[in-house]
């Protein structure tokens, strides 16, 4: 058995089986530390340990019942200081307001420092941490959100500068430097952040009015339930993340991001509730996390054209392994707000269920920039639409009836025009897809180019209901069909395998250069 240190902080620390299956362990394990066994019937090859000590080192063994066994030695972070948050006044109740109390315990914290927040339910509007903290949760904590958006910060969109000329950009909403209400946890231009425990952070959104008027601006533009901004070195472990008011993880132009065996649930009907999505981020990894919400699990942006122009700031260096991506619009989705780009993503040893299409990539014409380098391999997928969609027409809302929307005709090349390229997908199992095995649609101008599939078993469901396997406009529904294909070159498919599929494995015309 391999057995490695994920991240070890102050008071916890995550580990790793790594083998090749996907989420799930080859086999129920325990776990002994010291000598005495702390966790029993584990099943996740991500796993993590609370309630250790500061400073230590530690002797990790892992017994699974199919006999394999592991060890490890590691040692916790070192602390300074030991803040209990309850001697700031905390009142545990899930009435009384407790930000100031709060916020005062995260604000004096001495660098190094850990400020904990024992049992309880505490209601909170917005808190902000400061740079070398830790925030630990015990189990059975809650801080639950405020109902009253007239209660949180806004956020502007744009700061304007001294000099009359340059600007920053804080608040967004969906790409734009827009005014938004700040987080229920924020950190931003801080570094060596850490979040951990195993409580919860509940937004409470579905008690409030958070998910009525979506798409009116009331005040300022939603919150996220966990947002950072220009920040350095964070990490969020462990917590339970559940009700978000629109994205729930929104890391944006951050470098250094771990997002940790979290526990992400929010309401299947409850509108933008994104799980995990970084913007503009760095060098993230994206590890051993359950992710059940109403819209995409995970989607990498990188702002639209105004923010992609001005910041040059690509989504790159992403890693996403042993994740259990359990409904959802999309598992993986890739924009469609990339304009400053998408690179460098490795997805490995994860699961989709239910998530309408598994892998989605998605943008349009007047978005610019360029997804490329993406490496997906040892994935499964169940009772999806479709497994993969790379669509360079993507249509939505009001864009339905512009014209350069949909168009199929070649456009001039210009800053506006999107590219897709370099993409490897291998060791991919499907069962049940319903609308298609596999749909890429390059613009006419811009064709998908550099697309592999290798080792790929897709197993289309009987009998399933039609379903557009994406967002195109006048695009029909599909049952069952084989790889649908347009404007792609450097194709290349080996030891792909389609099941229960109507009609030609294959739908190419002459936009389509590759081999089958």
């Amino acid at each position: 058995m391999k057995l490695a240190l994920v991240r070890a902080c102050t008071r916890s620390a995550c580990f790793e089986l790594q083998n090749n299956t996907c989420y799930t362990a080859p086999a129920s394990f325990r776990v002994q530390l010291n000598g005495q066994t702390v966790l029993e019937a584990c099943c996740t090859n991500v796993f993590s340990l609370f309630s250790l000590e500061p400073g230590k080192t530690y002797h990790l063994e892992v017994l699974a019942t199919d006999g394999d066994t592991g060890t490890l030695d590691f040692a916790t972070a070192a602390e300074s200081f030991f803040v209990d948050a309850s001697r700031y006044g905390l009142v545990n109740d899930g009435v009384t307001d407790n930000t100031a109390f709060l916020q005062a315990a995260l604000s004096t914290c001495p660098p190094g420092g850990t400020v904990y927040v024992p049992a309880g339910t505490y209601r909170t509007q917005s808190l902000f941490l400061c740079s070398n903290t830790t925030l630990y949760l015990e189990k059975g904590c809650t801080l639950l959100g405020g109902t009253d958006r007239r209660e949180y910060p806004i956020l502007p969109g744009v700061l304007p500068c001294a000099d009359e000329q340059h600007e920053a950009y804080l608040g967004g909403w969906e790409g734009n430097p827009l005014d938004c209400f700040a987080g229920l946890i924020n950190v931003i231009n801080a570094e060596n952040v850490t979040i951990t425990g195993q409580g919860c952070i509940n937004a409470n959104a579905d008690n409030g009015d958070w998910y009525q008027h979506t798409k009116v601006k009331l005040i300022a533009w939603r919150p996220r339930l966990f947002f950072t901004s220009k920040a350095k070195n964070v990490t969020l472990h462990g917590v339970e993340v559940c009700n978000s008011f629109s994205w729930t993880i929104h890391p944006t132009y951050s470098d250094g991001v771990n997002i940790l065996q979290l526990q992400i649930h929010n309401r299947a009907d409850s509108p933008n509730t994104d799980g995990i999505d970084p913007e503009s981020c760095k060098n993230v990894n994206i590890i051993g996390d359950s992710i059940h919400v109403g819209d995409d699990c995970i989607a990498l942006k990188s702002g639209k054209l105004f923010l992609g122009t001005v910041m040059h700031t690509p989504c790159e260096n992403v890693t996403i392994r042993n994740c259990n991506l359990n409904r959802g619009h999309g598992g993986l989705v890739i924009g469609s707000e990339m304009s400053g780009g998408v690179r460098n993503v490795t997805v490995t040893n994860c699961v989709f269920t239910g998530t309408d299409r598994g892998l989605r990539v998605k943008t349009r014409r007047r978005r610019g920039g360029c997804v490329e380098n993406l490496r997906l391999s040892n994935l499964v997928m169940e009772r999806v639409f479709c497994p993969f969609v790379f669509n360079m027409y993507y249509s939505c809302g009001t864009a339905e009836k512009d014209r350069w929307v949909w168009e199929k005709t070649p456009y001039p090349v210009d800053g506006g025009t999107p590219a897709f390229r370099n993409i490897r997908i291998n060791g991919v199992t499907v069962v049940g897809a319903t609308a298609s095995a596999g749909f890429f649609y390059g613009l006419a101008e811009s064709p998908i180019d550099g697309l592999s599939l290798t080792d790929c078993h897709i197993e289309m469901a009987r009998g399933a209901a039609p379903e557009k396997p994406a967002m195109m406009g006048n695009l029909e529904p599909m049952s069952a069909r084989g790889f649908f294909l347009r404007n792609a070159k450097n194709v290349e498919f080996h030891n792909v395998t389609l099941k229960n599929a109507d009609g030609e494995a294959y739908d190419t015309d002459e936009s389509v250069d590759g081999e089958f």
